[in-house]
């Protein structure tokens, strides 16, 4: 079943963040504030199937709670994707999303993530090979019991190609096209511009396929969100179908939680959350860099007395141990 169509608009969503929404930060955020959908990092299709599965696979790791659950992927190799998509289909993800986006040098180098807005054939073979292998057993491209497969991509590469851009992924289909408003050559050097998003639903408005029908795609926005009211407005503005986040949730899980002003979390609760998803984070990660975790402590010890002495403290720290006994020197001062 395709869960986008059931979910009540605006849809709002947590973007794929490499070394960020691994299992541990996800599951702290489907307790303490969760988005209508959550995402996984970024993985690499080629790693799966060319060497790296066992290390790759945790990656993919889900708990219930954190459903509708996206694995996004990345690859230049459409018979890759397709491998990809059907072993999200196996661990019984929710949607299969393609990285078409990312101005990572290394991934560009493998013809992946942004790069692939110079080839637009290769693009759409890629979303092709990832819907055939998202078909359950027994359905048709199309069919309700088929894995739903989105785009997250940018504005162009070097310049606004939306224009020409865009059309090309609408001809495949997809069931979201997240668009971040800047071009690769940007990166995130310039405000996001949401005029594109608006022009990016325009585009999908009156785009009609080779078969003659109309897009039935969604189209989110993404750059610069500062919270959920920002983001209504913007909705508004554009007329896009919902919002995905990204930066915005550093430091502050309860930020898709409207009952939780941030306003209202105590400098307790935050640090106690702080070694909650240290401890995950130790658990579910073992083979990963404790340094990866530290770049949350940056901003979960932020803005309150004393903040800065102890983001410095917790920087040293070597285990989530030391993080816990850290914390509660801080606390009982």
């Amino acid at each position: 079943m395709n869960f986008w169509q059931k979910l009540k608009k605006p849809i709002m969503v947590l973007a794929p963040m490499a070394d960020v929404t691994d299992p541990a930060f996800r599951r702290v955020i489907a307790k303490y504030g969760k988005p209508d959908v959550l995402w996984t990092e970024f993985v690499s299709a080629d790693g799966l199937f060319l060497g790296g599965y066992d290390a790759l696979i945790k990656d993919l790791a889900f708990s219930r709670e954190e459903r509708p659950i996206v694995a996004q992927f990345f690859t230049s190799k459409p018979e890759i994707m397709e491998k990809a998509s059907r072993l999200a289909v196996e661990l019984g993800f929710d949607g299969v999303d393609i990285n078409m986006g990312c101005p990572d040098k290394s991934i560009e180098k493998q013809n992946a993530g942004a790069k692939l807005m110079t080839d637009p054939k290769l693009a759409q073979e890629i979303i092709l090979s990832a819907m055939k292998g998202a078909r359950r057993p027994g359905g048709q491209d199309g069919q309700a019991g088929d894995l739903p497969v989105s785009v997250k991509t940018r504005i162009g590469w070097n310049k606004n190609e939306l224009e020409t851009w865009l059309p090309v992924l609408l001809e495949t289909n997809p069931a979201v096209i997240t668009v971040h408003a800047r071009t690769r050559k940007e990166m995130s050097l310039v405000p996001a511009r949401w005029e594109h998003v608006k022009r990016a639903v325009e585009i999908r408005d009156s785009f009609v396929d080779s078969s003659g029908e109309k897009s039935k795609t969604l189209i989110f926005g993404n750059g610069d969100v500062k919270d959920l009211d920002d983001a209504r407005k913007k909705v508004a503005e554009t007329g896009c179908d919902g919002v995905m986040f990204g930066r915005a949730i550093f430091g502050n899980p309860w930020f898709f939680n409207p009952r939780v002003p941030l306003g209202q979390i105590t400098v307790g609760e935050k640090l106690g959350v702080l070694v909650e998803h240290t401890k995950l984070f130790e658990e579910l990660l073992p083979h990963k860099s404790f340094a990866i975790m530290k770049k949350h402590y940056k901003a979960y010890a932020a803005g309150f007395d004393g903040s800065k002495e102890l983001r410095m403290k917790l920087m040293e720290a070597r285990d989530a141990n030391e993080v816990q006994e850290i914390v509660n020197q801080y606390l009982t001062r």
